[in-house]
This record gives structure tokens, C-alpha cells and sequence, in this order.
């Protein structure tokens, strides 16, 4: 299974706020079996989205965005999707209700704060989703996420966005088996080594630096045994560090 990462926001750009949901979602899918095939970080530009957004529908088995969801001046997200499928945004009654009992609980345990700031909101600015879209309840915030077809939207706020993935997880899947193996050996000495496997095995090989002078080795198939083969192989001609 192909999925492709897009994360939306002009702070994501600018440096403001570290890009931890795209990490988060990589290593995610990765564990279930998928291929991450493209992570892309785009501005709140709502044309830019939805260009994006409908072609990767078409060229991957799953698009997952986070972002750049809400009812302020900014999120455009939904409005994207929606213009990528053609539809209109529709407010579903039960998400409806959700987004206004999470407004509720909110006045009800930061009184001072809502008489202080005057604090009100669109309801349903909050709540509308793309039509025919299946709305993901969101259990850690104000704003839902959705499904439309193979396209993932969940919101922004890292907590908000890890619980929204976990209730669609069993979504995702493939035949991606990896093993990572750590070794104190500069990369410069584990060419030949690296060449090798690939030349006798059907995997690839990821060489990365890591911490406290060791290299990660990481080797990826779709078979548990062609993997389990190869490592093997790799730890007869490669200085292995134990995790």
C-alpha cells in the first residue's frame, strides 16, 4: 500500500511549528506494512491543496493530510478536499452536536476565561465536512477529521491528529518488513558490504547516521525470511552494536 503525506500550513513553512505529525504518520505506516511513497508541506492555499490533493487521489492507494481544519480565516483544507471532489460542505448532525458539547464542556471548565475573552464561535464552521465524506468524531479537540474515498483529513494539533489516525489504522496496511541494525563503523567502510546485499537479496538498504557514533542500518522487503536472510548476512560482514 502506497500512501502519500501532506501537511498543510504557512507556520509549518516558516519554521514556526516543527513538522512532528508528518514524522509521526511516517513512522506509523511504515510500522503497519505501508510504503510512505511522499511527504509534502504546502501553505494554506486552498487552489494549491486541492490540485494536490486530486492528483495524489488518483496516482496513491491513500492520501493522508493533516491540518489546516477548523473554522477560522485560515483553514482551507476542508474547503480544498472538497473542491478536489467536487462537493460542497455539509454539516453532519451528529458532528454538529459533538462540536457543540465540546464548546459546552469548555465554557463549563474555563468560566473566566469565556467571560474574560467573550469567546463564541460558528458551530457549524467547525462541524461542516466535504458531502459523502465519512466525519472522524475527534475525542482530544474541537474539530473533526474525515474520510472521502482514499483521502485521510484529521486536524493539525498533534494529539488531535495521532487520535483521529488510530481510529481508521486498520485502514492502512502492506507487505513491508524492515530490520534496523546499528553499528559503530563509519559509513565510508559499509559500501561494499551495502552493495552487496542488495545485489544478492531483494531488499533495500538505508544507511543513516545516529547517535553516540553509531549508524543505523536499516534493510526493507516484503518478505520476513528475504529480510531475515539478509541481515544475516549483513552482521557476518558488518560490525553490529547491540540496541
Amino acid at each position: 500500500m502506497e500512501v502519500a503525506i501532506l501537511t498543510v500550513g504557512d507556520e509549518v513553512l516558516a519554521g514556526d511549528t516543527e513538522n512532528t505529525n508528518a514524522s509521526w504518520l511516517a513512522r506509523r505506516l511504515t510500522d503497519s506494512g505501508a510504503t510512505v511513497a511522499r511527504i509534502l508541506t504546502v501553505p494554506d492555499d486552498r487552489e494549491l491543496i486541492a490540485e494536490t490533493v486530486s492528483e495524489w487521489a488518483d496516482a496513491f492507494d491513500a492520501v493522508v493530510v493533516t491540518g489546516g481544519l477548523g473554522g477560522t480565516h485560515d483553514d482551507v483544507t476542508g474547503d480544498a478536499i472538497a473542491d478536489a471532489f467536487g462537493r460542497d460542505l455539509v454539516v453532519d448532525g451528529a458532528v454538529h452536536d459533538d462540536v457543540l458539547a465540546t464548546v459546552a464542556a469548555y465554557r463549563d471548565e474555563n468560566p473566566e476565561t469565556v467571560e474574560a475573552h467573550d469567546v463564541s464561535l460558528d458551530v457549524d464552521a467547525w462541524a461542516a465536512l466535504p458531502a459523502g465524506s465519512r466525519a472522524l468524531i475527534n475525542p482530544e479537540g474541537l474539530c473533526p477529521g474525515c474520510v472521502l474515498d482514499n483521502v485521510y483529513a484529521f486536524p493539525g494539533v498533534p494529539a488531535e491528529m495521532r487520535a483521529l489516525f488510530e481510529q481508521v489504522a486498520g485502514e492502512f496496511g502492506g507487505d513491508t518488513v524492515s530490520t534496523t541494525l546499528y553499528t559503530p563503523q563509519p559509513e565510508a567502510s559499509v559500501v561494499e558490504p551495502l552493495a552487496g546485499v542488495r545485489e544478492r537479496f531483494d531488499v533495500t538498504v538505508g544507511s543513516y547516521p545516529a547517535t553516540e557514533a553509531r549508524n543505523r542500518l536499516k534493510v526493507s522487503g516484503t518478505t520476513a525470511q528475504e529480510v531475515a536472510d539478509a541481515v544475516a548476512w549483513l552482521r557476518e560482514r558488518v560490525e553490529v552494536a547491540e540496541e
